[in-house]
């Protein structure tokens, strides 16, 4: 039920400007409209804090019928949950009562600022400062490559409070658009998700309640990992989501496209590459499910099938999408049809809250 509610509002209400959007590269307003009015924006928070409450699976589901229509659309709800995960996770009940409730309303969008320019991979190398004065921190630095920057109300930053202790001296805090001292780079020229705004954020002299802190001091690297492995299953939704959208039009085209006095569905070659991309969606669909099953339950393998969902359901929406783009022949590589742009927002996921080869490192240090 939920999937086919999500869905038959997709399709009426984000499907009809995802061209625009990324066409445009502009935000889609219309798909966070419609995401906010059927409270679809941020279905993970908690009903205690005016949420909809829905778990690990269902907020799954939501993002991949998104991702199916339009993947900048789906970063809206992924992205929330990104930002907001940390103060869910690690926050304290004042602060989680302060910023979750305008999340859940949807008067309030969470981004999440953890990259840096010479941190990526490596998180741990930040050189954003948080500076004790008082009771307020002060905030210096540059975070690169933040969804939904400059739409976004609220932040999670890490930045390091005691250099001495490397990822043992980070600790997360909740910034706010608002904050004096903050401002946003123009946005960045990318690939794709071109429609979901990609920027950096400037801390200049930041300055916080010491109550903005999320957990202990310290503690803001172990919460930010414990957040990519609840979120990185979102991303996996959003490849999956891609990948059965880039599916479903080339299914339909090989219908109707016609060849040698026949449609080319009729073709043995092009019936295998439909099976192909099928059974790799099906898998990728299965190892998700799974593994948001675990995120719900925080079972102690998590990590491992979190980053593995990743990986593997962005690997196939890569494939799957150039195939699709080859089904389509030339019309595949033209702007008027959707497969081109499903596979330019495919490769991001191949790269965006860990890397696959850090993904890779990730699994290989916690085999099951």
């Amino acid at each position: 039920m939920l999937r086919e509610s999500v869905r038959s509002l997709c399709e009426a209400k984000i499907a009809p400007f995802a061209a625009a959007v990324d066409e445009e590269a502009r935000f889609p307003q219309e798909a966070l409209d419609a995401l906010v009015a059927n409270d679809l924006h941020a279905v993970h928070v908690p009903e205690t804090y005016g949420g909809a409450g829905a778990d690990a699976l269902a907020t799954v589901i939501v993002i991949e019928e998104v991702a199916r229509v339009c993947a900048s659309s789906s970063l809206i709800p992924a992205v929330n949950k990104l930002g907001s995960l940390p103060v869910i996770l690690s926050g304290s009940e004042e602060l989680k009562a302060k910023y979750l409730g305008p999340l859940a309303k949807g008067d309030a969008m969470f981004s999440y600022c953890l990259s840096e320019p010479d941190a990526g991979s490596d998180a741990a190398g930040m050189k954003t400062r948080a500076v004790r004065d008082g009771d307020s921190y002060v905030l210096n630095g540059v975070k690169r490559w933040i969804t939904n920057a400059g739409v976004s109300d609220y932040y999670t930053v890490m930045a390091v409070t005691d250099p001495e202790k490397r990822s043992k001296g980070i600790s997360a805090f909740v910034v706010e658009k608002g904050d004096e001292g903050v401002s946003f780079g123009a946005p960045e020229k990318k690939l794709g998700i071109k429609g979901s705004p990609t920027r950096e954020v400037y801390l200049d002299n930041v300055r916080i309640p010491a109550d903005r802190m999320i957990g202990a001091e310290g503690t803001g690297f172990a919460t930010a990992m414990k957040t990519l492995d609840h979120t990185r299953i979102t991303i996996a939704a959003q490849a999956l989501g891609i990948a059965q959208g880039a599916l479903d039009y080339a299914k339909g085209y090989v219908q109707e496209r016609k060849q040698f006095g026949k449609p080319i569905a009729d073709f043995q070659g092009v019936q295998f590459m439909l099976a192909d991309m099928a059974m790799k969606i099906e898998a990728a669909r299965q190892l998700t499910y799974a593994a948001a099953a675990k995120s719900e339950r925080t079972d102690t393998d998590l990590t491992f099938f979190g980053a593995a969902a990743k990986c593997f359901a962005s690997d196939v929406a890569m494939e799957v999408t150039t195939d699709a783009v080859q089904l389509l022949g030339g019309y595949g590589y033209t702007r008027d049809y959707p497969v081109e742009r499903m596979m330019r927002d495919a490769k991001i996921t191949q790269i965006y809250e860990g890397t696959n080869q850090v993904q890779r490192i990730v699994m290989a240090r916690n085999l099951p």
